[in-house]
């Protein structure tokens, strides 16, 4: 099966998702990842103004197969979380992508996306 993997976004081995626009990154995980883990039942994520590091845990995703963490694929500050997975985490399975993603943060070192896997290196690792 192929999965869907935009060229415009940056991967973490991990299956997390970044695409960055004017300095902000919007995060999720992937449309393998969501695949591979079955239907989502609940999201764990941080708060507004909460920092990370780069590779660092920011939340949680349960699913009636497995329970997973989630790392930050950038450093930076959350500015905006998807409030709509709270009530709705199947968004993560609809559209991964889209609606499914998960927060919102200002990149503290744009660098960083550098040192990310391109989509065809994630593709790579997920055939």
């Amino acid at each position: 099966m192929a999965f869907e993997t935009p060229a415009d976004h940056r991967y973490l081995e991990s299956h997390e998702w970044v695409r960055v626009e004017n300095g902000t990154g919007t995060v999720g995980i992937t449309d393998f990842a969501q695949d591979e883990l079955g239907d989502v039942v609940f999201v764990e994520l941080p708060e507004v103004d909460e920092g990370f590091e780069q590779g660092e845990q920011f939340g949680m995703i349960e699913s009636i197969k497995a329970m997973s963490d989630l790392f930050l694929p950038v450093s930076g500050t959350v500015v905006d979380v998807n409030e709509a997975l709270y009530d709705s985490p199947e968004l993560v399975n609809q559209d991964p992508y889209g609606d499914g993603w998960m927060l919102r943060i200002e990149i503290d070192d744009a660098d960083e996306i550098e040192s990310l896997q391109t989509a065809a290196e994630y593709t790579e690792q997920t055939e």
